[in-house]
């Protein structure tokens, strides 16, 4: 595993605008219905990444237009709970995505949530460089921290070892220091119509 100094990775550089994949609708990547970008790039390189093809930032296909509308519809649906960033290392791809989160933000507001994960903690974020520390402003929860093979455990969820902690940042600005998020409500009948149960049979 790599550990950069501070401000030594610059997306604004490394980044070559690549995504690993898009997975709208989703129920892993953090609470409620989600639509996940999975971007590409990250020197961590943490020993049993589960996505470790997505470490190359040529790594998938360019971001494009089209694609970041396609977001912003799905987005729209009622039962999306929001939009969840992974990777490799978003806080590499700032260009691709601080125009998305601005999007975002401006078409919902507050509606929608943003997660984030992250190889850099919440306090190394807050040392970082500007487009970092913007694209920390627009989201609602990190999951921050490498990933470290030895505290893997099958059943955390939404993050791969137990030194990751899943950070709720408007509480963390409010208290200024990092404070851990508390689940709220999960996906239920009401929030999902398509998962709604079927009627009795009379």
């Amino acid at each position: 595993m790599t550990q950069p100094r501070p401000g030594e990775w610059d997306g604004r550089v490394l980044s070559a605008g690549h995504t690993a994949d898009y997975k709208p609708f989703t129920f892993v990547d953090g609470e409620g219905v989600r639509c996940s970008l999975y971007v590409s790039g990250c020197p961590f390189s943490c020993p049993g990444c589960y996505n470790a093809a997505a470490q190359s930032f040529r790594y998938g296909t360019p971001y494009t237009d089209e694609l970041e509308d396609r977001i912003l519809g799905d987005l729209a649906q009622p039962y999306v709970a929001g939009l969840s960033l992974l990777g490799g290392e978003p806080m590499l791809a700032t260009p691709i995505l601080l125009p998305l989160v601005r999007r975002v933000r401006a078409a919902f507001g507050d509606e929608k949530s943003i997660w984030i994960w992250s190889g850099y903690t919440y306090e190394q974020l807050l040392g970082e460089p500007p487009d970092k520390r913007e694209l920390l402003e627009h989201c609602d929860v990190l999951v921050d921290g490498p990933f470290i093979q030895r505290l893997y455990h099958h059943d955390l969820a939404f993050r791969g070892s137990s030194n990751q902690r899943i950070i709720d940042l408007p509480a963390s600005r409010r208290a200024g220091t990092a404070a851990l998020w508390q689940s709220g409500r999960r996906d239920t009948e009401d929030s999902v119509p398509f998962l709604a149960p079927a009627p009795p049979r009379s």
